[in-house]
């Protein structure tokens, strides 16, 4: 694999510059699981399904032969059915899994919840966890320092903010993982099903913000169920099954193609054995 999720090559022009490179680019990318790593039957019975037909071995391949590529200004939807590999996938991006094979190319600052998360100190409060965000993005401590209270505003959570992270709710870590992921002016940001998080009034803040984000030249990958998100909001949508890339181009067709293939998957497991 080839990963540069921070930096910029020594040579050629600026990787940042939208119309030159893109700002993802996977080619073949493959992760392969084992089954023998857990010894819980009801995981083995789910991941059965997957076993692909090439020497078995108590392996089956998360994602497999998948290629795209994403460019600056871009936003791009991953959909699929559950199990589908579309978090896998992210993970990937992120830098949280190691493919097994094929290649990602990073070009630019990356920013996601995945890795924010990941991140958080259960002891430290949210605004401490702020300021160690920007550390681990590689923020200088001035600038977290100077959009510190912009993050605390738009995550608004109230009082929290200054409680250890271990009391937050799920949808309370989310919202300040949001806040500071989409705050640190990244070139690519990854988000998995954050919009669906939270009231009504933070989900159109968390549009907005995408929005905004998108309009300033941005890349960004989106998992989603939310086919009004996709849409309305994404300029390219890829629809993924069983780890593999289906189909990939217009938001509406793609999510046409998405609702006729689940209804037919619906049908089939209604329909009586004979």
């Amino acid at each position: 694999m080839i990963s540069a999720p921070n930096g910029t090559d020594s040579d050629g022009p600026d990787p940042t510059d939208s119309g030159r490179l893109p700002a993802i680019d996977v080619k073949g990318l493959g992760v392969r699981y084992s089954l023998r790593l857990t010894r819980k039957n009801t995981l083995r019975n789910s991941l059965a399904q997957f076993v692909r037909r090439d020497g078995g071995g108590g392996h089956f391949w998360a994602l497999r032969d998948v290629s795209f590529t994403v460019v600056h200004g871009e936003s791009l939807a991953v959909i699929g059915p559950n199990g589908a590999g579309k978090s896998t996938l992210l993970q990937a991006l992120a830098g949280i899994i190691q493919p097994t094979e094929g290649e990602i190319g990073i070009r630019g600052r990356l920013s996601s919840l995945l890795t924010l998360g990941a991140g958080f100190d259960q002891e430290l409060s949210g605004r401490e966890n702020i300021l160690l965000a920007g550390a681990f993005l590689g923020i200088d401590d001035s600038e977290i320092q100077r959009r510190l209270e912009d993050i605390v505003a738009f995550a608004d959570i109230g009082q929290f903010i200054d409680a250890a992270i271990k009391t937050y709710s799920s949808g309370m870590r989310a919202r300040l993982g949001f806040s500071i992921a989409t705050s640190v002016d990244p070139d690519i940001l990854l988000l998995d099903e954050v919009l669906a998080t939270g009231d009504q009034v933070f989900r159109a803040k968390s549009k907005d913000r995408v929005l905004e984000l998108a309009k300033g030249a941005k890349a960004i990958v989106l998992v989603t169920h939310d086919m009004h998100w996709v849409t309305e909001f994404c300029n390219r949508a890829m629809l993924i099954e069983h780890g593999q890339v289906i189909a990939e181009g217009q938001p509406e067709e793609i999510v046409r193609l998405h609702e006729e293939r689940s209804e037919e998957t619906r049908r089939g497991a209604a329909a009586p054995a004979i």
